[in-house]
């Protein structure tokens, strides 16, 4: 049953903020109009700073509460976190090696999944929607997790975490569209493939926050798959992304500050 948050309910909420983490990948996506690439220091950067804000936000916002709401319930603490972070890792997994997708300046035969026909482009665009799952996810669900009235969740700790992850959806837009553009593509085009690919978050969100309002007792294995889901996108390819040219420093300290201001934001208004 899905309960009210002041005058809306968690799906409206979800909706308003993933359209939020949306319109940030739109923005980022709209750079296509001013210029048709930018120096790689800022893509490993704005990368890196994503990655951090990722890690960041699956411990503050998704971990601790999923533990703290363990306490309450009587479980052995660790058990529903570390089972749901086990079951994201895993989905996000599969899904790496089902969907085909390209990884930004890697050549066409590195696609991963499934082995495809697919333009080079179209494999760009799917790269970066992959990692957009977790993210509308785990807004999804911390609605989820307000709605149902956890001491260890609060309405600021889902705004912080729609506004950390919407932060981070500036440089993904940009990292769609830039590339599109640079191969030849209209600016429109550049612009609509970019914002598209952001747009998965309010479907991945509404998804989040229907399963968690059917049942709250799996609201602790809920956020903790939500964290592992992002936690392997970040393993699994931002961090080696950022990290593949020559700018590592740079690239860590932008993970360092992007962690930094993710925590910030959900101890301060969490």
């Amino acid at each position: 049953m899905v309960e009210s948050i002041g005058n809306l309910n968690p799906i409206t909420l979800t909706i308003i903020a993933t359209l939020f983490t949306w319109l940030m990948t739109a923005i980022g996506a709209s750079t296509v109009f001013i210029t048709k690439e930018v120096g790689r220091k800022i893509i490993d950067s704005s990368l890196g700073f994503a990655a951090g804000v990722m890690i960041a936000a699956s411990f503050w916002s998704l971990l601790t509460p999923a533990i703290e709401m363990s306490v309450q319930w009587g479980f052995l603490t660790w058990i529903p976190a570390a089972t749901g972070f086990l079951l994201g890792s895993v989905f996000l997994g599969g899904i790496d090696k089902i969907i085909p997708h390209l990884h930004r300046g890697c050549s066409i035969e590195e696609a991963e999944g499934i082995k495809t026909t697919w333009h080079r482009n179209r494999l760009l665009i799917l790269a970066v929607t992959l990692h957009n799952i977790p993210e509308g996810l785990a807004v999804g669900i911390a609605f989820g997790a307000v709605a149902a009235g956890f001491e260890s969740t609060s309405l600021f700790t889902a705004v912080s975490l729609a506004i950390g992850i919407g932060i981070q959806n500036l440089p993904e837009g940009m990292a769609v569209s830039l590339p599109l553009r640079s191969e030849g593509i209209s600016r429109f085009k550049s612009f609509w493939y970019g914002q598209l690919s952001g747009f998965v978050e309010v479907i991945a969100g509404i998804i989040g926050v229907l399963i968690v309002s059917f049942s709250y007792s799996i609201l602790p294995y809920a956020l903790g798959f939500a964290a592992g889901a992002m936690i392997f996108v970040v393993v699994e390819d931002v961090i080696p992304e950022c990290q593949s040219g020559k700018n590592t420093d740079l690239a860590t300290l932008a993970i360092i500050g992007g962690f930094l201001i993710m925590m910030i934001l959900d101890v301060t208004f969490g």
